[in-house]
């Protein structure tokens, strides 16, 4: 596994239809070990990870999608800095406001059912079980190992 230097890093591209993207950005107390369960749980890819002398962010992705992985570290002491992630569900019950079942990121996948199923059989922390929706979707929520919480949904036909 690379942590430095130039190397030509590879990043899948949008189709046609989609020329603009998006990555969230998700604060991690250890980057190495998310992008880890990334791989391992919900099936994405990284080449590589950034930072000397202990690596601190890494973009993991599938099909398409994009997520930055960033460990905040303390300028003086070069020490990571713990506690600093804020899942937006886990922001919202600190402030005393209806909300833990808030989303960090949705994602439309081809088929949210194969990919429960996939998620299911690795064990991966199923926050909100899979369902049709009134906005037309049929989608579920996963949380991470950081308790970010992300809702794969795929369109329902008609």
């Amino acid at each position: 596994m690379e942590t430095t230097g130039a190397s030509r890093y590879h990043l899948p591209m949008p189709d046609a239809f989609s020329p603009w993207r998006i990555a969230p950005y998700f604060l991690v107390d250890d980057v190495v070990a998310t992008a880890n369960f990334y791989r391992d749980q919900l099936g994405f890819q990284y080449e590589r990870f950034w930072g000397e002398p202990v690596p601190c962010f890494c973009m993991v992705w599938r099909r398409g999608v994009i997520i930055m992985l960033s460990q905040q570290f303390d300028e003086t002491t070069c020490q990571p800095v713990k506690g600093l992630m804020r899942p937006n569900g886990r922001a919202a019950s600190d402030s005393g406001k209806a909300g833990s079942d808030a989303w960090d990121a949705y994602l439309w996948v081809d088929d949210a059912d194969a990919l429960y199923a996939e998620f299911k059989t690795k064990g991966v922390k199923i926050a909100r079980d899979i369902c049709d929706q009134p906005y037309g979707t049929r989608d579920f929520d996963v949380e991470d190992c950081n308790g970010y919480r992300l809702c794969f949904g795929s369109d329902i036909g008609g």
